[in-house]
């Protein structure tokens, strides 16, 4: 039987259990994906930790892992535009990607292209997504400047690439480890902490357009000042914050395939770059959430069965 990492209580990563499951029967509109590389997302760990539950202990064991990469193995009634032996990538239908097969909804899928890779294909879904959609949110453009809070995780990496490409100015708070790296992607760091805003104003003093947060750690009321409104403030991390100053809080994914007709083509051309931080065997799913929720990651943090 084919395995896949469940937990059936809320709590540390020490819940999580590598479990024989039955092979995942595609429905309607459903594809069976065999999974080469998985994701890791903030998300995973909120979930596992109960954040998202009202209180109310898991109703049946649940899965992990928001998105993946790998082959076609088999398709739902209805499913016209995959076959099997297809390469793909995209979001997972059930939060269970971590897993040798899950299942995807058939318009959540891209073809990959050969020249990509499997963890390279694993590590775009979720962070392009969003990196699409906030600044698509903010309107960044050319000639702008953009401050990116948590500019060396996924998200904050994308989109400050993204901006780049665009031909906007882009600042990004990070821990002094990840400077040198933000730099070779053309993002301009700043320390965080205590100062954080003073030091932005002397890196900008032309101003600041626009504030993606991705950090959650309470920025948000310093954002709000240094842009001179909430409405050019954009968080994916901290909705109660959001309420609190006004601030727009998206986390309503949107067309993944929309996204990449923009992306692909600068990780093609080289000018968006997905650094890998670590990739874990699936049995090793609970510390790769460790890793990722101990946060100061660089890049994506990857899970691959079979590795």
């Amino acid at each position: 039987m084919p395995k896949a990492i469940r937990f059936s209580e809320y709590g540390d990563a020490d819940v999580l259990r590598l479990e024989e499951v039955p092979l995942p029967e595609p429905g309607e509109g459903q594809v069976r994906v065999k999974v080469t590389a998985a994701g890791v997302n903030g998300l995973d760990w909120k979930v596992r930790r109960g954040y998202l539950s009202g209180g109310e202990p898991p109703a049946a064991p649940m899965g992990t892992g928001l998105e993946l990469s790998g082959i076609v193995h088999a398709v739902g009634p209805g499913v016209h535009q995959w076959r099997p032996g297809q390469a793909v990538f995209g979001g997972s239908a059930d939060r269970g990607a971590a897993a040798e097969y899950d299942l995807a909804a058939a318009g959540d899928l891209v073809a990959k292209p050969d020249w990509l890779g499997f963890e390279e294909a694993a590590a775009l879904p979720v962070a392009t997504e969003t990196a699409y959609r906030t600044l698509r949110l903010l309107d960044v453009r050319e000639g702008q400047t953009l401050l990116i809070h948590a500019a060396a995780g996924g998200v904050g990496l994308l989109a400050g690439q993204i901006a780049r490409a665009r031909g906007a100015a882009v600042i990004g708070t990070a821990a002094t480890r990840n400077h040198a790296f933000l730099r070779e992607v053309g993002i301009s760091p700043v320390l965080y902490g205590d100062g954080l805003f003073d030091r932005v104003r002397a890196m900008a003093p032309q101003g600041v357009d626009a504030v993606l947060d991705c950090s959650g750690r309470g920025e948000l009321a310093g954002s709000v000042a240094l842009t001179g409104g909430p409405d050019r403030v954009v968080t994916i991390a901290d909705p109660v914050g959001a309420a609190e100053h006004g601030v727009r809080f998206t986390g309503e994914a949107g067309s993944l395939a929309e996204a990449v007709t923009e992306v692909l083509p600068l990780v093609e051309a080289g000018r968006v770059r997905i650094p890998i931080d670590s990739v874990f065997p699936l049995e090793g799913a609970a510390d790769a959430q460790r890793h990722s929720e101990n946060g100061h990651v660089q890049g994506k943090v990857l899970i691959r069965p079979g590795a």
